[in-house]
């Protein structure tokens, strides 16, 4: 297989928040020679309240400045209002999984349901043939026309995690002109800058957009209300309170707040969180160690796997890769792991790879871990 080339131009819509990858993916595309039309989301309802500076991607000063851009790379450009989408499909969803104990990635969410779902959905329903977004990745076409997501051809800033919730049919549609090119961040920067695009300068978001202050406790405690409950070790000895059990995640070790050390002296850390008594449960690192787990709502980037088979997992959007082995019983994935990991909650997302491909993606539902401990 080798990357997706188009032989005749396509209707593409390009998302634009408003940084600089997204603009450099746009005018690529248009230089390409496709027909281009810029969009920026909308995916607030007051985008005030949304933070201000560079740090997310959905402000009015955001939209903007891919307002800007679009003008200077000479395609039309709109502003697209999907906030009530984003608002029920991501944001209510990471408050709900959080008061559950989980802990989500709304980035995945929202490349899932907002930019390859209701985006994509929209996009073609005006007659748009691809959506293009500046995510690192690439998508490879077979002969037979299939489509395979692979991770980008520069590892350091491979986004492939966070796309692997799409599907075959996504993906066919989908255009990412930064994924196959040995590119740096500077070198991204400067082709920015040669094209004119004033967003050359502009920092890169990392934090949740919707989260205005960057404080993820202070946010969950404005809409789930402060709760104390109890801090416990593994044999349920209580050692402390806490204002919220959805103010932790699994492997924190900072602000536990227990007041006096373990008996072996070492730090302790949050091995469960337990939403139904309110309770979150500490202990040694190595209580941490994860042999295997089940995971659930499995998406596959072309055809599920039959039987069980070897691939590397990566759980996290900037984690490395571990050996699995994996197969989907029933609707469930099992996946084994050949050394323990640690740091793997409910909620998280599950990624598996054949080499550069992407396979699929679950969401992590139970875990079982190597040392006796709260699973």
């Amino acid at each position: 297989m080798t990357p997706q080339t188009p032989q005749r131009p396509l209707r593409v819509l390009a998302a634009m928040s408003g940084g600089v990858d997204s603009a450099v993916a746009a005018a690529r595309a248009a230089e390409a020679g496709h027909d281009v039309t810029g969009v920026h989301l909308a995916l607030s309802a007051n985008p005030q309240s949304f933070r201000t500076g560079a740090r997310g991607c959905c402000t009015i000063e955001d939209s903007r400045d891919a307002r800007r851009a679009a003008d200077v790379i000479g395609i039309p450009f709109y502003v697209w209002d999907l906030a009530e989408r984003f608002r029920e499909d991501v944001v209510e969803d990471f408050i709900a999984e959080y008061e559950a104990g989980r802990t989500p990635n709304p980035c995945l969410r929202c490349n899932e349901k907002i930019k390859f779902a209701a985006l994509l959905d929209k996009a073609l329903a005006l007659g748009f043939d691809a959506v293009c977004t500046g995510h690192y990745a690439t998508v490879v076409m077979g002969q037979d026309g299939s489509r395979e997501l692979h991770r980008a051809s520069d590892m350091a800033k491979d986004q492939s995690y966070v796309l692997g919730v799409l599907d075959e049919r996504q993906l066919a549609h989908a255009m990412f002109p930064l994924g196959d090119t040995l590119t740096t961040k500077g070198e991204i920067r400067a082709e920015a800058q040669h094209r004119g695009l004033a967003v050359a300068k502009k920092p890169d978001s990392h934090d949740i957009c919707f989260i205005a202050d960057g404080d993820t406790q202070g946010f969950l405690a404005s809409r789930l209300g402060m709760a104390e409950g109890d801090i416990v070790d593994e044999s349920g000895s209580k050692l402390g309170t806490h204002d919220g059990a959805f103010g932790f995640t699994i492997g924190q070790r900072k602000g536990l707040r227990i007041g006096h050390p373990a008996p072996d002296g070492k730090p302790r850390y949050v091995l469960d969180i337990s939403p139904v008594n309110n309770t979150v449960t500490v202990g040694p690192v190595e209580a941490l160690d994860v042999t295997a787990l089940t995971a659930i709502k499995p998406r596959w980037c072309g055809t599920a796997p039959a039987g069980p088979g070897t691939y590397t997992a990566q759980l996290r959007a900037h984690g490395g890769e571990t050996p699995v082995t994996a197969e989907l019983v029933g609707d469930e994935l099992q996946v084994s792991f050949a050394e323990p990991v640690r740091g793997v909650a409910p909620g998280q997302a599950i990624v598996l790879y054949d080499g550069t491909r992407v396979v699929g993606s679950a969401t992590i539902a139970t875990t079982e871990r190597a040392a006796a401990s709260v699973a």
